[in-house]
């Protein structure tokens, strides 16, 4: 991946302020289609949000009145251009979601208006996702003769099960917000204007009362240890979690806290603190 910093992003931007990182589509002109750019600068700037001591929680939004259309079809077709070799070239929505997927903080996406294929499957590894009553979803694959990506059939039947993902999948159909929230493919729906000061909210709500380092480990926890066969390799983790509370400064914090009737100030972050013995510590972080 070509070198580069926030200041030379073309297709996205980029800013930290109060412990949130807000990552933002910034192609308003062409509805956030998605580009190959696009796809370089949001790996970048994911990666670099999760190894920045002074990030807590992210928040993934974007500039105009739709999140994203999908891949820009400005051209005619999709730009297959590789940067890299043929044999490890990656489809570049998946390059955003398997990101987010091995990010040890948390991702709060922020939707309005439409978001359509490449514009929903990168959003689908989030933690969260708050929609606006505006918002408009599609997974519109088999309407074009193409392929989902993204790791979308991964991630979409885990999120609202596979008879609701065969259904959106397999027409390609339009649905709004109500239904999103009824499957369980968004958080919650708010007016169009509030939705980003939501995102903000949960984002302030997660750094003011939860650790950094059980933030982490619980949702790579979640990713990594609940779609397995046996409830036992989680049961693994527990326990030497657990066996390690004594002398853990986050732990001694938050019982702290408690009993004395106050707000937590959880000593430890993230990555410099993580229990380094994690399984999935010793894989990519996006496998």
């Amino acid at each position: 991946m070509t070198a580069q910093t926030p200041d030379s992003y073309t297709a996205i931007t980029y800013s930290v302020a109060d412990r949130i990182a807000t990552v933002a589509l910034n192609r308003p002109e062409a509805r956030n289609g998605y580009t190959l750019a696009m796809a370089h600068e949001l790996e970048h700037a994911f990666l670099a949000a999760d190894a920045d001591p002074a990030v807590q929680v992210v928040v993934f939004t974007a500039t105009g009145k739709d999140f994203s259309v999908g891949a820009d079809l400005s051209g005619g077709g999709f730009d297959m251009s590789m940067t890299d070799s043929a044999s490890d070239w990656q489809e570049p929505a998946g390059r955003c979601s398997k990101t987010i997927y091995g990010m040890n903080k948390p991702v709060i996406a922020a939707l309005r208006g439409v978001s359509v294929g490449g514009g929903i499957t990168i959003t689908l590894s989030c933690d969260f996702r708050l929609a606006s009553t505006d918002s408009r979803f599609s997974f519109p694959f088999s309407r074009r003769g193409i392929f989902p990506e993204g790791g979308s059939t991964w991630y979409l039947p885990r999120l609202v099960g596979m008879t609701k993902a065969a259904d959106w999948m397999l027409t390609g159909r339009l649905f709004g917000a109500q239904e999103a929230l009824d499957a369980g493919l968004v958080t919650s729906v708010h007016e169009p204007d509030d939705v980003l000061e939501a995102a903000y909210a949960l984002a302030r709500d997660i750094i003011a009362n939860t650790s950094e380092v059980s933030t982490a480990v619980i949702k790579q926890m979640l990713n990594r240890l609940s779609g397995l066969d046996s409830p036992f390799p989680a049961h693994a983790v527990d326990s030497r979690l657990i066996a390690g509370l004594p002398g853990h400064a986050d732990t001694v914090e938050g019982v702290k806290s408690f009993l004395e009737k106050r707000s937590p100030s959880f000593p430890l972050t993230v990555p410099a603190d993580l229990p380094q013995w994690l399984p999935w510590l010793d894989t990519e972080a996006t496998p």
